[in-house]
């Protein structure tokens, strides 16, 4: 079994080269004070050692699907352990072969795949008050019967660095750490505001335009998710899920 991996100086010893790799490139990424990532609550996470993390392999493998499953499996059931700004942060082995020719949107369709096997292999029924279907405001993707906003990073981004990594990287993050977080709503516009600043500076093009809030009118969390290297979006949801329980929204 893939356990999550809370990181320190001697389970990072321990981790296979690969792995450690994965980390030291990640934890640069979090700490560079010159050149700041955005997500200040990512930030966060890191600093407080509140993130927990998780190594799959090759995204094309049925068994990277099962192992990924597990180890969401495991973080949501403990989750609620690790602090208010808590992730889980899954890195893949990529194989050469994607590294080298794989375009962004060849990533985009592999992100969609992987969320999409997953679902299939979930134990618990979806959320009662989440509509199955992607193109509502209030959809958001679920698991084991918890609501995540997922992010996804990937070789391939040039232009938007903040979407950029070495390998193919997932940062998940559970809904009630996001609703934590907006609770003090003044704190919550300024550190926005902040973020969007950095998003200016971090990238060499412009926010892009489906970056929004969770829950308003106009609002596709799927959109999100996966922003590619340029202005355009997806105008359909590739996430499928069989729909094995009554929704509100059915």
């Amino acid at each position: 079994m893939n356990p999550l991996y809370q990181d320190s100086p001697a389970n990072r010893n321990g981790l296979n080269e690969w792995k450690r790799v994965l980390i030291e490139k990640f934890e640069k990424k979090m700490t560079n004070r010159g050149n700041p990532f955005p997500c200040i609550p990512a930030t966060i996470g890191f600093s407080t050692n509140q993130l927990r993390y998780g190594f799959v392999g090759d995204p094309r493998k049925e068994a990277t699907v099962r192992e990924l499953a597990d180890i969401l499996r495991d973080y949501t059931e403990s989750s609620h352990a690790f602090g208010d700004y808590t992730s889980l942060i899954v890195f893949y082995q990529l194989p050469d072969d994607i590294k080298k020719t794989y375009s962004v949107e060849d990533y985009e369709q592999l992100f969609w795949q992987q969320l999409s096997q997953i679902a299939a292999k979930d134990e618990l029924p979806w959320p009662e008050d989440i509509p199955v279907e992607a193109h509502h405001p209030i959809w958001e993707y679920c698991f084991h019967s918890e609501r995540y906003f997922m992010y996804c990073a990937t070789p391939a981004h040039k232009h938007r660095q903040s979407r950029h990594f070495d390998t193919m990287m997932l940062a998940i993050t559970p809904r009630w750490v996001l609703e934590s977080f907006n609770k003090v709503e003044s704190r919550t516009e300024k550190i926005k505001k902040r973020i969007r600043q950095r998003i200016t500076n971090y990238d060499s093009i412009e926010v892009h335009p489906e970056l929004n809030s969770y829950g308003k009118e106009d609002n596709y969390e799927w959109k999100q998710y996966f922003l590619r290297d340029d202005d355009s979006a997806a105008v359909q949801c590739p996430f499928h899920r069989k729909n094995t329980a009554s929704s509100l929204y059915d």
